[in-house]
Order: structure tokens, then C-alpha cells, then sequence
């Protein structure tokens, strides 16, 4: 019997994980160190939101660690997915994307750890084992954006007036859009009409008070929604 429990706890150590991460040189480094972990398996490497979430449909995962900024999406719908599927998984955040918003999204969407994409002295596996552990690993930039938030403080990264009620899908479509991408690549990226885009887009003009792309993509790095 204890040999069986043994078995068990031995398993239940190699966490099955998925890493997303649409810049090549960074998937391959954050892959390589993944794939030397003991206890870890790294079930794929995805770049494209779309792929990750074929994986998640049809493959058991412990550990999500994903980008945000996708070319089809946003991480944080990975994370609602896999959350739904298995609400014990684990995920953690790694992004340049700081403003109070996104980090609180992530976090609402079951995200326990959140590495700022800039710390490149990021170890890893420390942050990985701090967050099996039941910690919650995040970068001291992070830390400070959700110490004033707690505090009730007004934050650099998100000015007073800043919307709060952009969509996810509005979300991906505005990183799009300060991409320079047309109308009908944004739809074929995101999987959905090229009639809807506009819609989204006139939405958007309407959060953030502005007439045109280049305004948009101008009031939504001063307010912090975009990275500069």
C-alpha cells in the first residue's frame, strides 16, 4: 500500500506543463530550461493562442506559463481555459504588459504569479517552485502596481480616467491595431468576421474618447492600457 502511495505522490511531482510564448528566441530558452526540470514535462511550446487552446482541450495540464500579448489573443484566455477545464492547474504570467489592469485581469482569471517580461534575470524554475509551493511569485514592479492598489493609491501605470471597460476582445483587437494590422488580418487572426472588426473598433474609439487608429493607439500608451 505504501509502495502504491509512493507511486502516487512520485507522479503527481512531474507537473505536465504548457508554455505560451509567441517570440522564438524566448520560447526556446524558457522551453530548454522546462525541459530540464526533474519534476516538469513540457507537453508543448506554443506561440498562437489558438494552438494552446487545442492543447488544453485534449491534453491534461498542471502548469500553465504563458505570455499575454499573443498574435491571435490574449494568455489571459488561456487561462480562463484551462481553469475551466482543471481549476487546480496553476498559471503564471510572464509579460511586458504592467499596466493595473492586465495584471489584475490576470490575476482575477486565476493567474497566481506574474513575472514582469523585463526582470531577464528571471530564474525560472525558483519562480516555478516558489508557485507549486503555494507562493506566488511576482516581480517587485507588479508587487509595487498591487501594494498601491490595495492602499487605495492612484497608480503611474493607470491614470484616473483610464477605461475600465475594454474587452478582452477590444483588448486584442487594440494591440492589433497598434501592430498596423488591416482590418481583414485581424479578423483572420482572431478567428472572427471581418464585419465584426469595425464594430469592436468603433467601441473602442468610444472608451477611449478618440476618432482614429493613430489616436487610439497614442491615448491608450499615455494612459497605460498599451506599453509604450
Amino acid at each position: 500500500m505504501s509502495g502504491e502511495t509512493e507511486e502516487r505522490t512520485e507522479n503527481k511531482t512531474r507537473w505536465r506543463v504548457l508554455l505560451i510564448e509567441d517570440d522564438e528566441p524566448v520560447c526556446q530558452r524558457l522551453a530548454r530550461i522546462l525541459e530540464g526540470w526533474e519534476q516538469g514535462r513540457l507537453i508543448a511550446a506554443c506561440g498562437m493562442l489558438s494552438e494552446a487552446k487545442r492543447v488544453i482541450d485534449r491534453e491534461p495540464i498542471d502548469l500553465l506559463i504563458t505570455d499575454l500579448r499573443l498574435p491571435d489573443g490574449n494568455g489571459i484566455e488561456a487561462i480562463q481555459r484551462l481553469k475551466a477545464i482543471s481549476p487546480d492547474a496553476e498559471a503564471m504570467v510572464i509579460s511586458v504588459l504592467a499596466d493595473e489592469r492586465t495584471v489584475l485581469d490576470a490575476i482575477e482569471a486565476g493567474a497566481a504569479g506574474y513575472l514582469h517580461k523585463d526582470a531577464y534575470a528571471i530564474d525560472l524554475l525558483k519562480a516555478v517552485k516558489d508557485l507549486l509551493a503555494g507562493h506566488s511569485p511576482i516581480s517587485s514592479r507588479i508587487a509595487r502596481l498591487l501594494v498601491r492598489r490595495l492602499a487605495g493609491q492612484e497608480t503611474t501605470d493607470r491614470p484616473p480616467d483610464a477605461p475600465s471597460d475594454l474587452t478582452a476582445r477590444e483588448m486584442d483587437i487594440l494591440n492589433h491595431i497598434a501592430r498596423g494590422l488591416t482590418y481583414e488580418e485581424i479578423a483572420n487572426l482572431l478567428e472572427i468576421s471581418r464585419h465584426t472588426v469595425p464594430v469592436h473598433i468603433r467601441n473602442i474609439y468610444r472608451k477611449l474618447s478618440v476618432n482614429n487608429r493613430s489616436q487610439a493607439v497614442y491615448e491608450a500608451r499615455e494612459r497605460g492600457i498599451l506599453p509604450r
